[in-house]
């Protein structure tokens, strides 16, 4: 069972994946603290976690602040995750069997009820949580590790350079690669996850950083 600070972690991730937590907003201990219950011993040590996956940046006599990604770094996230998704679709179709295929239609279905009921933070996460699906569904605990760490990344990203308002890593295009996993089509499956990284990618501004809004107790609480 993960302890207090792994869970604070799981907590913190899963806001920055929903983008309830901003880049730049502050972690103030206490803060944390009171919210959690647990001590500020633990939630420094959460924090030096959240830290080592670059989610974190603390700073001396200044804090701790959810990391802002720049520019260059924004891009380098996407490229290093499409790489990964690749490597992902590649163990995917070449061991998946037809039990798995009803698990990601069925997190097909709950993606497309939330976009239609406009809960826009139920989209996010299961539209992130769909690229996890096919990480576990591949068998490979590195890999599902290791996009974990750059779907929240990613969201940090597109949290500080979308142009739009809309969520467009969405049901249709993780329609389409379902058919392509389904058909053990590793060519056109490819072509398409690129394709879909790439259109999130594209709704980037990724020429200035941009200012977010930052607040910490209704991102958590």
């Amino acid at each position: 069972m993960p302890g207090p600070a792994a869970e604070i972690c799981e907590r913190i991730w899963l806001s920055i994946a929903e983008r309830k937590l901003r880049p730049g907003t502050r972690l103030k201990e206490e803060q944390l603290a009171e919210v959690f219950e647990v001590s500020r011993a633990r939630v420094r040590q959460a924090l030096a976690m959240l830290e080592s996956d670059g989610l974190v940046t603390i700073l001396p006599n200044r804090g701790a602040f959810v990391s802002e990604p720049g520019v260059d770094e924004a891009r380098d996230v996407f490229h290093f995750r499409r790489q990964v998704e690749a490597r992902v679709m590649e163990r995917l179709i070449s061991s998946i069997d037809d039990a798995a295929i009803p698990q990601l239609e069925a997190h097909l279905a709950l993606e497309r009820e939330a976009d239609a009921r406009g809960d826009t933070t139920a989209t996010i996460r299961l539209s992130g949580g769909f690229h996890l699906l096919l990480a576990e569904l591949s068998g490979s605990t590195f890999l599902t590790a290791t996009l974990r760490d750059l779907i929240s990344r990613s969201s940090l990203i597109t949290t500080m350079y979308r142009r739009h308002s809309n969520h467009n890593c969405g049901p249709d295009e993780h329609a389409g690669l379902i058919a392509r996993i389904r058909a053990r089509d590793l060519h056109g499956a490819l072509q398409l996850m690129d394709d879909h990284l790439r259109h999130v990618e594209e709704d980037l501004d990724l020429t200035e950083d941009v200012p977010v809004v930052r607040d910490l107790r209704d991102a958590l609480v």
